[in-house]
């Protein structure tokens, strides 16, 4: 199982620049389903890619699924020449994406975050209405099923303005 708290504090600690997306964000909206895997879309820059190196770093990252021993170097020039990471690492699966069909890449998505507190830590999370749209975009059954529940969650709410909502009270 992966430690979530542990990769968020792991991330913001280190000034990493990401938004948090996939299953824990949409826990964080009110979602009762489980993940196992922290997805984050990440900022592409330079000054941000080598951020993330040296965070996760200490964290072990390696290719999950891929055969034990494949050489993997976990370095800037790796992050470069790649987009969308999933790793195993010692807190666990994380997903370092950086874009997503239907949102596209960090910078697309920034005016779609919320502020969220999770587990006592603040960091930026898609909001409702754009995750909701990300995955109907994916056409995967299990996002097609989340989505049908968040969009419920949305109409009990009454939420015309869904992405400026403060969902704090059900991060923590």
């Amino acid at each position: 199982m992966t430690d979530f708290e542990g990769v968020l504090r792991t991330l913001t600690s280190g000034n990493v620049e990401f938004i948090l997306i996939g299953g824990m964000a949409a826990i964080v909206h009110g979602s009762s389903r489980v993940t196992e895997d922290l997805d984050v879309v990440y900022s592409r820059s330079p000054e941000n890619l080598n951020r993330l190196v040296t965070a996760m770093t200490p964290l072990k990252p390696y290719l999950r699924g891929a055969p034990p021993g494949l050489p993997f170097l976990w370095d800037t020039r790796t992050l470069e020449r790649g987009l969308n990471f999933t790793l195993v690492t010692s807190l666990g699966d994380v997903d370092l994406l950086g874009e997503i069909v239907g949102g596209g890449g960090y910078d697309d998505l920034r005016p779609h975050v919320v502020q969220i507190e999770v587990f006592g830590i603040t960091c930026q999370c898609i909001g409702l209405d754009r995750l909701i749209v990300v995955k109907r975009a994916t056409g995967r059954p299990k996002d097609l099923d989340v989505a049908a529940e968040l969009e419920s969650l949305r109409d009990e709410r009454g939420a015309a303005g869904a992405d400026a909502e403060d969902p704090n009270e059900r991060a923590s």
